[in-house]
């Protein structure tokens, strides 16, 4: 009995000195943080995206706290808490462009498959087969879902065979750009009056398209030649947005003989042809009888 107690009160001092012994090396041996790290932490969304190019928000915050990123980079944020952080690091937020995920793909490739895909319900693994997948388009959505799985806002899901984004939950953090194999998921800028999107990413040619998807992208250049502003050009065979000169106008939706390329989510509808005016209606002529002449009369005098 006596050996227990004292084995009990050695334990005791010996905890009692490590912790004395930590407690010191605590403080001796303490990095200093800065109280703005703390405080940009706390604004954060917490979502831990990614999308600011850093291990989370905690390794943003330090970054930020440290000048060495932007106080408007926390895409899940957005302007509200860049403002936040502005505010605690004493800087101006300035203006961040907002972007939204898209998929340059309709899914209509999905009625063309070489083969039939039996295996895990996963875009990556689908991709490693011969071909690049089941998909007779070499750049079509192959519809299993990976970027649907690595969106941690629930923005994008796959529907009939297409990814498709939730334009109101997307906070443009790139991980479904980062994982899809096919890399038909782009970062765009959300900017115009109207989003103008070209749903395609084929660099076939046109007979080859037409093989393989209902309303791939033929290369026909009617919607380059339609832009006003020259916002869309030829790019290896498949039409692309420069999004710094697109007004969001839409004729080159309304021009496109494939209806693949969308005006806010949508392919409108083409505008009527105006009725031509009708011709002037030609005034009657109305032919005015001659006037018969009249003879003067003789006067008769008597004599």
């Amino acid at each position: 009995m006596q050996t227990v107690i004292i084995a009990i009160v050695v334990l005791a001092a010996l905890g009692a000195i490590f912790g004395l012994v930590l407690a010191f090396a605590a403080k001796a041996f303490a990095v200093e943080k800065d109280p703005r790290e703390e405080a940009i932490a706390e604004v954060l969304p917490g979502a831990n995206c990614g999308g600011c190019g850093f291990p989370g928000c905690g390794g943003y915050a330090a970054a930020v706290a440290a000048g060495k990123a932007p106080v408007n980079a926390c895409a899940a944020g957005g302007a509200a808490v860049a403002a936040k952080i502005g505010e605690i690091m004493g800087v101006a937020a300035g203006d961040s462009v907002k972007k939204l995920a898209q998929v340059h793909c309709t899914g209509c490739g999905q009625n063309y498959k070489k083969y039939e895909y039996v295996g895990l319900h996963d875009c990556v693994a689908a991709s490693l087969l011969p071909g690049g997948g089941e998909l007779g388009c070499a750049y079509g959505c192959l519809g299993l879902g990976s970027c649907e799985k690595a969106c941690p806002f629930d923005a994008i899901h796959v529907v009939e065979g297409v990814a498709q984004v939730d334009e109101d939950k997307c906070k443009s953090c790139g991980k479904c750009v980062d994982v899809c194999p096919k890399h038909i998921i782009a970062l765009v800028p959300y900017k115009t009056r109207r989003h103008v999107a070209i749903r395609c990413s084929s660099h076939d040619k046109g007979p080859d398209v037409r093989k393989n998807c209902d309303n791939g992208c033929i290369g026909c250049t009617l919607c380059a030649k339609s832009c006003p502003k020259e916002a869309i050009s030829m790019i290896d065979n498949l039409a692309v947005i420069d999004y710094d000169k697109c007004i969001g106008c839409g004729i080159c939706a309304q021009k496109c003989p494939r209806k693949l390329i969308t005006v806010d989510g949508k392919v409108p509808e083409p505008k009527p042809a105006a009725p031509k005016p009708a011709a002037p209606k030609a005034e009657a002529k109305t032919e005015q009888a001659p006037k018969a002449e009249t003879a003067p009369a003789a006067a008769s005098e008597e004599n």
